[in-house]
């Protein structure tokens, strides 16, 4: 079949449509249970019978939503900073200087990516604990501040800036510093960014470690309010979409302002 029949767009734009479809009415089916009563959150109907805003207000009595919300952007972009800032200087001195045992750091450093979280959120646990960080925003966000796949990107972009542009700038007496500010960061800005988004989005839906640190309901993410809802005797069905509906809505407005940066941002790092 030639892909540009009009039969081959129609069957292309097809299962667009169908994949597109299907993502949303999770969505959907979200905003339209926060929106029902208990004794209808249950059915199949695509509509309320009768619309009601009482899980919403029960939801905001249970839990300092707004301060939640407050308390996850606050987290991620702490994160975020901190990991494109030790990124940055790790993929420098890699690819810049050359020292005895670079490559064995870089294997280690490799290694690392594939050790899961859970096989050290103990030690740093134990570790946080004993700094007394229990119950911060500094305790979520210390054993994250630095992230191997942060630095393996940069250190692909780095290993792409053309070497001779480095050396004249030595020439001319830039120092590492003037040369990684200057020089380096202004023109891989786009791949700095798609690496922020992604970190953001990453630390965003961190719920294991900041459920293990945090005791206290207002200086918990939103992603530990929701839990709330869920217990082994009664589960609040409507109120926990209600929420879930406030906590996306942040996320929602940041995707719409910047939807293009976050696809090109995921097709940037999925092909590499």
């Amino acid at each position: 079949m030639n892909k540009r029949s009009p039969v081959a767009a129609i069957l292309r734009h097809g299962v667009l449509a169908l994949m597109c479809i299907i993502a949303v009415i999770p969505l959907y089916w979200m905003v339209n249970s926060s929106l029902k009563n208990e004794s209808e959150i249950f059915t199949s109907s695509f509509f309320p019978n009768a619309p009601t805003f009482s899980n919403y207000s029960y939801a905001f009595s249970q839990m300092p939503i707004v301060r939640m919300i407050f308390n996850s952007f606050g987290i991620s972009i702490l994160m975020t900073l901190l990991q494109l800032a030790t990124s940055l200087l790790a993929a420098y001195a890699l690819v810049r200087w050359r020292f005895r045992g670079k490559g064995l750091i870089f294997s280690i450093l490799s290694l690392t990516w594939l050790i899961p979280f859970q096989a050290i959120m103990i030690p740093n646990y134990v570790l946080v604990n004993n700094m007394g960080l229990n119950d911060s925003m500094l305790g979520i966000v210390l054993p994250f501040c630095v992230s191997t796949f942060a630095i393996l990107s940069l250190y692909q972009s780095f290993q792409s800036f053309p070497g001779v542009l480095i050396e004249a700038a030595c020439i001319d007496g830039m120092n590492d510093w003037d040369i990684l500010v200057r020089l380096i960061i202004p023109n891989i800005r786009s791949g700095i960014a798609s690496l922020g988004i992604i970190s953001f989005i990453n630390a965003w839906n961190e719920y294991l470690w900041p459920m293990l640190i945090t005791k206290k309901m207002e200086n918990s993410p939103i992603q530990i309010g929701l839990k709330l809802f869920v217990n082994s005797d009664t589960n609040m069905w409507g109120s926990l979409m209600s929420a879930t509906t406030v906590s996306c809505l942040p996320v929602l407005i940041i995707y719409l302002l910047l939807r293009r940066h976050i696809v090109d941002s995921f097709i940037k790092f999925g092909i590499k």
